[in-house]
């Protein structure tokens, strides 16, 4: 297996903790199971849940390459003759369980392909994900929708992992019945934007994978996670309110206004005038989203928002949003909101490097009600991830993507791919990017870089709060073009760069100050 590592210096004292704090508490979330190294969710939980981590497992697969695969392998392997996944596995005292009572989320088709690129695994890892891939995606349509309206449903509130969110007013966790619930009092079954998103994640995958088997199902695939997307809009999103809402056990609108839409961007399903709408009238928006300690779990205006510190999915901005969202925003190259988050979650962890599971939305605050120990591993990972994107290196299928965004201060950031070494430097507003050693971009600071494996440049796009002249040095040119935030300098395939301004930005007011 690949040996993979990074080093990060700045000269900016509280990133420096945070990421030196994050790096420590995360290796003590390296356990034994059953005898294969693992990286557990951390804090009050030492075990592994479908919703965290092998989404967790991957973005650690900078570090240590082998519990990124143990932590998707598992769950491969865990399968039941149906083809569900269970919702988690534990071991505890010696004893080894696989937990096949609950969905508990499913952030793992696209981790799980990119664990193939970053550990440069063989085809064999690649039919055994098809298959996986398949068969869960048949368990949920077999299991989780009952009145044939092509819409799958939520059963439960740990199908959508959300523990004691005020929307499922008071149901039960679980549901382990193979036939559907029908409670006025719960809203059960209701039609589901989550579980939606579950299925075209896995589908669009297995499109993809597909692709790199060339077993001729890559079109059927695409059409099938299309088919996803269309109901989505047509049956979930409410065009006059520019987001998703579930709908009721008779169809009805659940007018519950969550933070569930970046769930599904972070699985893909919404098309890009959908996922803007959003990110415009509600993620932005001061009142609902953007509180001073951004994403709470419901609209802080809505009438079942509760600021609740214990372990509770009705309010506070959760540690597992933080990390969900850099993909959810990243789909849409909506990229200069990343920083923006980046910069609230590393202030509210602060020098101290306790690493909270929620936030009070008004304050910042971190609650310790439920993670004593500070060593929460979605909070941690997503500072290291936020980190990453704004100051470093992150390797995604067959690219490249380089942070150098603005903070002020020097810095260098060093990943090793295996026997690739990729190295970003900034020092008085310039970046400059290294393959092997080897210069092969340089850039103003306040940008975001896509290249290929060897550093070939294909965008650089503007991740500022603000218009700047973007200035890049790539192959012999130099290239100088006024951007707003989210606009980008994108390589055709003469090998020219030309302005896309495609992707809106709407600065948040409170960010204006």
């Amino acid at each position: 297996m690949v040996s993979n590592s990074v080093s990060f210096q700045t000269t900016d004292s509280l990133v420096q903790a945070v990421y030196n704090a994050a790096e420590d508490k995360a290796r003590h979330n390296l356990v034994q199971f059953a005898g294969r190294r693992v990286l557990i969710e951390g804090g009050e939980y030492p075990n592994l849940w479908l919703e965290t981590q092998p989404m967790g497992g991957e973005m650690y697969a900078k570090r240590d390459p082998e519990a990124a695969y143990n932590n998707i392998d598992l769950f491969m392997r865990a399968a039941d003759s149906e083809g569900m996944m269970p919702g988690m596995i534990s071991y505890i005292d010696g004893v080894y369980r696989e937990h096949h009572n609950f969905i508990q989320g499913y952030c793992f088709p696209v981790h799980a392909l990119n664990l193939y690129y970053l550990l440069n695994l063989d085809r064999d890892y690649l039919l055994r994900l098809y298959e996986a891939l398949r068969r869960y995606d048949a368990w949920l349509w077999a299991s989780r929708e009952s009145d044939g309206d092509g819409c799958l449903e939520a059963w439960c509130p740990c199908d959508t992992g959300e523990d004691y969110a005020s929307k499922f007013f008071g149901a039960p966790h679980f549901w382990e019945s193979r036939n559907p619930p029908h409670s006025h009092e719960y809203h059960f079954p209701r039609a589901s934007m989550d579980l939606m998103g579950y299925s075209y994640d896995g589908r669009r995958t297995l499109a993809q994978v597909s692709a790199l088997l060339g077993n001729g199902e890559e079109a059927y695939w695409s059409a099938q996670a299309e088919e996803i997307k269309r109901k989505i809009r047509s049956y979930l999103w409410r065009e006059e309110r520019h987001a998703c809402f579930d709908r009721d056990e008779n169809g009805a609108w659940l007018e519950i206004l969550t933070h569930n839409n970046l769930r599904v961007m972070y699985h893909g399903a919404f098309s890009q005038e959908m996922a803007d709408d959003f990110i415009r009238y509600h993620l932005v928006n001061p009142e609902e989203f953007w509180t001073p300690m951004p994403l709470p779990s419901t609209a802080v205006n809505d009438p079942l928002f509760r600021n609740i510190p214990e372990n509770n999915w009705s309010g506070q901005p959760e540690g597992l949003t933080y990390q969900r969202t850099i993909r959810a925003l990243e789909n849409y190259r909506h990229h200069a909101e990343i920083p923006l988050l980046g910069n609230h979650l590393l202030r509210a962890i602060g020098a101290e490097g306790f690493f909270s599971q929620q936030f009070d939305p008004f304050t910042g605050e971190i609650s310790r009600k439920n993670n004593p120990t500070g060593d929460y591993g979605p909070t941690l990972l997503a500072c290291l991830e936020y980190i990453s994107r704004m100051y470093g290196v992150h390797r995604q299928f067959d690219e490249i993507w380089w942070g150098a965004y603005h903070g002020g201060h020097d810095c260098s950031y060093t990943q090793r791919y295996g026997e690739t070494t990729c190295c970003i430097g900034q020092r008085g507003g310039q970046a400059e990017g290294f393959v092997n050693g080897v210069s092969v971009f340089r850039v103003s600071a306040g940008c975001r870089v896509e290249t290929t494996l060897a550093g070939k440049v294909l965008r650089v796009t503007n991740i500022s709060a603000g218009a700047q002249i973007q200035r890049l040095e790539t192959e012999g040119k130099c290239i100088s073009q006024l951007l707003e935030p989210n606009q980008a300098l994108v390589r055709t395939a003469s090998g020219d760069f030309v302005p896309d301004r495609s992707v809106p930005f709407t600065l948040p007011e409170p960010e204006r100050a």
